[in-house]
């Protein structure tokens, strides 16, 4: 398949492990996005995609759990896999077919993020009432609260919070509706590439967070933009850090021509358990 250039380093590498079902989830997010299939077509049965994708059946079910468990797929019972349909938002055909483990995607997401969000927190700035101006400080000071704590998943729920606050004070539905899809696709890549972990500091983050809470309560519209923008370019720096290291040291270890969809059949990374997934 053209495009997944990175295979699995050998057993007994010093390098990263990444499991079987993790390349077969890369592949199948290429193979939805070559046969252009939308949310809701159908994909064929795991035997198919086993064999289409060169993956052994308990891989590619695997694979098939992990990408259900963060809303790009849809298992039937009786009834096969399907696309997933959107689960709210504004999400065209391209999100749709977004590859959470693609350099090229993530950047390309997190420009989109930029636009979205300086906006975002510049009318926020301009337009949040008492009440909306507290939600906000709430939830970047919980945000702080799970950085200093090192709680990932705390910090992950506050996170949100305080994007969706920002998108509510807004005043505008369209542009927090954005935001949310935006940030959905974006826990697709902590998922699939970092498992879970945030790609850089989560206290930065989180100081990055009262800075503009603080700009908005403060009706300062043009620093709430400049710091959101800020914020997202910090992001920007950690992901292309965390996934540049990441692609290196596993590309460094491939053996050369190695097949475009290796092999996951018997191997010691065939029954290891995808992630389990969280809401964020």
């Amino acid at each position: 398949m053209e495009g997944c250039t990175v295979a699995d380093p050998s057993p007994g590498s010093d390098g990263p492990y990444r499991p079987g079902y993790e390349l077969v989830a890369e592949q199948l997010l290429e193979y939805i996005a070559e046969q252009n299939l939308r949310p809701g077509d159908r994909l064929p049965t795991e035997q198919g995609l086993a064999e289409v994708l060169g993956a052994s059946r308990n891989v590619t079910r695997e694979a098939v759990k992990v990408l259900a468990a963060i809303g790009r797929l849809s298992v039937r019972r009786g009834a096969g896999i399907f696309v997933a349909e959107a689960s709210g938002g504004l999400v065209d055909d391209q999100f749709a077919h977004f590859r959470p483990t693609s350099m090229n995607d993530v950047l390309m997401l997190l420009d989109y993020r930029t636009v979205i969000e300086s906006e975002t927190a510049r009318r926020a700035a301009g337009l949040a009432t008492p009440i909306e101006v507290r939600t906000v400080r709430e939830g970047a000071q919980s945000s702080l609260t799970a950085a200093q704590h090192d709680d990932a998943l705390a910090f992950a729920r506050a996170d949100e919070a305080f994007h969706d606050a920002l998108g509510a004070a807004s005043h505008n539905v369209f542009l927090r509706s954005s935001v949310a899809g935006v940030r959905r696709l974006a826990s697709q890549s902590d998922v699939l590439l970092f498992h879970g972990d945030a790609p850089g500091s989560l206290e930065v983050a989180a100081r990055q967070h009262l800075a503009i809470a603080e700009a908005v309560a403060a009706g300062e519209a043009d620093l709430a933009s400049e710091l959101m923008v800020e914020h997202i370019a910090t992001t920007r720096t950690q992901f292309e850090r965390k996934i540049r290291d990441r692609l290196f040291n596993l590309g460094d270890r491939a053996a050369p021509g190695a097949p475009a969809r290796p092999s996951t059949g018997a191997g010691p990374g065939d029954s290891s358990q995808p992630p389990q997934t969280s809401a964020s």
